[in-house]
């Protein structure tokens, strides 16, 4: 028995143990649960030069619901933000940690205070520390690298601007302009039949009765066109506002087609204005073709009678329904929208016959070369009538004035050191649109004393030429001498030359410039193509405004 109550004593007091340790576990969890964010930061280094980045990383270990905003845009002032990197999410012991990172550089050198950041965390601000970055200035070897002045700047004159193309152009639009504005859109003055024809039918017919009783037919006894008018206008009337075929149609056979409308309802008229009308045209009948010549009285009355019937007419029909008036207007914007587009098909025929016309005149006054670049331009005309660039490159400088800058080209260093030279500078500029390319080259040799072989290097350059494509080159040469009197070596000639990218060759023309003395040389090569005047009159510009100097 005693040993029972040990065994259900010990399981208790296990139990107990369990629980407390559950307990324990449950409060460090929700104790871990309301622990706030932790905020911390760094940077990979203290110390930079001039345009070197460092790299600024805030971490946050937050809840997993949390919401954390980082600083966005320039807000590291006086240092630059380069670069804002993805934030790395990492979530642990339901615990999140987010890791940003940032670029940073500085342009110029001092010590600056990287400040201080705002981290957002559930709407609640968290600020980093500031940190006091050095920014060093790169060191320069002035033994090995000479400093020179900045040279002055230089005016150049604009070319000047052809003003004749643009004015006849401007001419030739606004002629084409107004013919089309005179000849399809113009509101016109519409003439006394148009206004006629454009009234309503009703209005139409008591105009034309109006104009009837005035004219001269019966004091003329001309009863025949005097009839023929009539009923040509009643019938016409009828014709247009009941839609009844009564031109084309005999007395009985006119007289039948109103009185079915009467009957079906369309039609409100009495039967005796049936009868009358029927009475006139039978006498109309009779004039027109049995010459028949009733009193004037009786024309004058059969003339009220008409204009008597065409007003009942007038009045005995229904009124359209609202139906009917969206189909009527339905119809009146369809026609509209025909003739709109009748008269757009004509003008633009128009406009077209008279800019073909206009092309081929200005193609037979000054070529189809000169209109085609008044149109759609052309990479030689700008390249020459833009703005030109002056300036000196290399060491011993090469002075040269071109349409655009030349661009510096890297040199391996080991090819230098194996040609024997110390110091090398290659500059380029290429357009292949217009078939231009400029190079310039000025080279010190290691050797101070050595002379520069003029012949050796023009050789080396007609092999580079040939293996980048050139083909058939024919070639001169000549003594060539600088605006300042530089004496140096000129080889010119032609051949074809491949365009870049390309397996397309081209008729073109080169001038290989070579200059130089003890220790140095300086060479200028041009290249172009001779399909176009603008490349001929480039090249002579270029070679006018060309000088070097000789002095190391």
């Amino acid at each position: 028995m005693n040993y029972n109550m040990d065994i259900w004593s010990l399981m208790a007091r296990e139990r107990q143990r369990v629980f407390l340790l559950a307990l324990c576990l449950l409060s460090l969890s929700l104790a871990r649960a309301q622990e706030g964010p932790v905020i911390r930061s760094e940077v990979d280094t203290t110390n930079i030069r001039i345009g070197e980045q460092i790299r600024f990383t805030v971490r946050v270990e937050a809840d997993t619901t949390a919401q954390v905003i980082f600083p966005e845009g320039q807000t590291f002032a006086p240092l630059e933000t380069v670069e804002a990197l993805k934030t790395d999410t990492t979530i642990r012991d339901g615990r999140m940690e987010l890791i940003k990172t940032y670029a940073l550089t500085q342009f110029d050198s001092g010590n600056y205070l990287l400040p201080t950041q705002r981290i957002e965390v559930d709407g609640a601000g968290f600020f980093t520390d500031s940190l006091r970055i050095a920014v060093g200035d790169v060191a320069v070897d002035t033994t090995a690298q000479k400093l020179y002045d900045i040279k002055a700047s230089r005016e150049v004159e604009a070319p000047p601007m052809r003003l004749w193309p643009w004015l006849l152009g401007l001419a030739v639009l606004a002629l084409i302009g107004g013919g089309v504005y005179y000849f399809f859109f113009r509101e016109k003055p519409l003439t006394e039949e148009e206004q006629e024809a454009l009234l309503p039918p009703y209005e139409r017919a008591m105009l034309n009765l109006k104009k009837l009783e005035e004219s001269p037919y019966l004091i003329q006894d001309a009863f025949k066109p005097y009839y023929t008018e009539l009923t040509g206008i009643v019938r016409s009337y009828l014709e247009e506002e009941i839609e009844v075929d009564a031109l084309e149609s005999t007395t009985d056979q006119l007289i039948t087609k109103l009185e079915i409308m009467r009957d079906a309802g369309k039609l409100n008229l009495e039967p005796g204005t049936l009868i009358q009308f029927q009475k006139i045209l039978q006498t109309a009948d009779l004039v027109k073709f049995a010459r028949s010549r009733p009193e004037m009285k009786q024309a004058e009355a059969d003339r009220e009678a008409i204009r008597n019937i065409v007003e009942r007419t007038h009045e005995a029909i229904p009124e359209p329904t609202e139906e009917e008036l969206l189909q009527q207007e339905a119809y009146r914007e369809a026609l509209e929208a025909e003739k709109r587009k009748k008269r757009l098909r004509i003008a633009g025929i128009s406009l077209a016959g008279v800019l073909v016309l206009g092309f081929v005149g200005a193609v037979s006054l000054y070529g189809f070369q000169t209109v085609k670049e008044s149109i759609f331009g052309s990479p030689s005309k700008s390249l020459l009538e833009g703005e030109w660039i002056a300036s000196s490159y290399g060491y011993p400088p090469i002075l040269l004035e071109t349409p655009e800058v030349l661009l510096r080209q890297e040199v391996p260093e080991e090819r230098l050191i194996k040609a024997g030279i110390q110091d090398m500078d290659v500059f380029m500029f290429s357009d292949p649109g217009a078939g231009v390319s400029i190079f310039a080259r000025s080279m010190a040799f290691a050797d101070r004393e050595k002379e520069p072989d003029f012949a050796q290097n023009v050789e080396e350059v007609l092999t580079q030429m040939e293996a980048q494509g050139a083909k058939n080159l024919i070639t001169k040469q000549e003594e060539y001498e600088t605006k300042s009197g530089v004496k140096g070596l000129k080889v010119f000639g032609s051949g074809r030359f491949t365009l870049p990218d390309s397996d397309e060759q081209h008729e073109g023309e080169y001038t290989i410039l070579i200059f130089g003395g003890k220790g140095f040389m300086q060479q200028i090569i041009l290249s172009w193509r001779t399909d176009n005047t603008y490349n001929e009159a480039t090249i002579e510009r270029i070679l006018e405004n060309l000088d070097v100097k000789l002095s190391v």
